[in-house]
């Protein structure tokens, strides 16, 4: 992660991304959204509609073929995932009263936003992913909202490390093992207190997490997680808790459901999800073609550009491989645009010459540890991690 203020440079980066974005269609998963036409919920009224997919007032989109050609995702097009009814807007009227309280530290008090602001900052851009992201392609049609690839962006976070307030708090407890983060949404009368939104994961993940109060360089909406967050880089959205309350070091996971029974890589058959399965914590590398797609109509023989994005979770990008033949070859794309760190995705570009004919397009990337996208997504009961480069392939039309 890198410091510095928002400048007249990045808010350019983050406009010119906004304005690569074009919006064509939803293409090979039309027919099952064409009936779609449900509005955007009150909260994220202010998304951009044309680009995204209301599967509900709590999971929103993102079209493939809005995505575009640009490193950061502007907010408007951000995919919104809800464990829970977020917390009422009135808590950013006074966004900078909010609490969050430390424990498992040396020290523990809590932190008005205010006083937070007034500590050094820094910014990371990073990969938020739905655990869920690319459940639609599963053939077992897992419960859950069939995400394609909309359930993810890449977007810069601001705040404060939250390394820096350990060390400012005396240090964790020794017997800290975990980060255990929980969020400000109120449950409804007579649920049980496990149903709250609090997670856990290693406490190395403590190095590289932050408490944030700006996305792309503006307050954070309601919509995802305002006014505070906290931010896990490199690990799935649902790690990140929204409208983060209180930040625990402790010795054992949180006892809540989404903790201990959701999120669990299960096997297809379970009868149920089990703290004893692992949980879904770091994103492994991942990518896929954004252009060209199935509803860009026929392409005319001859030379063509792939594009798309990839990631290593919380590794860098090494290299991304291209397949005009459904993986029986593949060619070494470029990468392109700017590198915004190593929990960031990487555009990518390949020349291709395509003959006339049908064409399976794939894309593979490999991360700097040496891991490359397999081709199979492993089965699991939820539908989660899936990375499958077959899975996320598209077929195209030559004329």
């Amino acid at each position: 992660m890198t410091s510095h203020a928002v400048d007249p440079a990045r808010r350019a980066l983050l406009g010119a991304s906004a304005s690569a974005v074009a919006l064509t269609g939803l293409g090979p998963w039309r027919r099952a959204f064409a009936q779609e036409t449900r509005p955007l919920p009150g909260y994220a009224a202010w998304k951009d509609a044309g680009a995204m997919i209301v599967h509900s007032p709590n999971t929103i989109e993102l079209r493939r073929s809005a995505m575009g050609d640009g490193v950061i995702t502007p907010v408007t097009q951000l995919y919104v995932r809800n464990n829970l009814t977020p917390p009422s807007a009135d808590i950013l009227t006074n966004g900078d009263a909010w609490k969050v309280q430390f424990d498992g530290v040396q020290n523990p008090r809590a932190f008005t936003l205010a006083e937070l602001k007034k500590m050094p900052t820094e910014t990371v851009t990073m990969v938020l992913q739905c655990s869920g992201n690319g459940r639609g392609m599963f053939p077992s049609k897992p419960a859950g909202t069939p995400w394609q690839v909309g359930a993810a962006g890449c977007v810069m976070w601001t705040g404060i490390p939250v390394r820096d307030l350990v060390r400012l708090l005396g240090g964790t407890d020794a017997t800290a093992k975990f980060l255990t983060g929980t969020g400000g949404e109120v449950l409804p009368a007579g649920v049980d207190r496990k149903s709250r939104v609090e997670r856990s994961v290693p406490l190395s993940a403590m190095n590289d997490a932050l408490v944030a109060w700006e996305l792309n360089g503006q307050p954070i909406p309601l919509a995802h997680g305002g006014p505070v967050r906290l931010i896990v880089p490199g690990f799935t959205g649902v790690n990140s808790v929204k409208y983060i309350k209180r930040i625990a070091f402790t010795s054992e996971e949180s006892d809540s459901s989404i903790q201990q029974t959701d999120y669990r890589m299960s096997a297809p058959d379970a009868k149920g999800m089990s703290p004893s399965e692992p949980s879904v914590w770091e994103m492994p590398p991942k990518s896929w073609i954004n252009s060209p797609l199935p509803e860009s109509g026929a392409l005319r023989a001859g030379s063509a550009v792939i594009k798309g994005v990839a990631f290593g979770g919380t590794n860098a990008v090494k290299q991304v491989e291209v397949s005009t033949d459904g993986g029986a070859t593949w060619k070494v794309a470029s990468l392109v645009g700017p590198d915004l760190g190593r929990f960031a995705w990487r555009e990518f570009v390949a020349n291709v010459d395509l003959s006339s004919g049908t064409h399976r397009l794939a894309s593979r990337v490999t991360d700097v540890k040496g891991r490359t996208q397999p081709e199979e997504r492993v089965e699991n009961k939820a539908g989660y991690l899936n990375t499958s480069w077959r899975d996320h392939s598209v077929s195209v039309t030559v004329a």
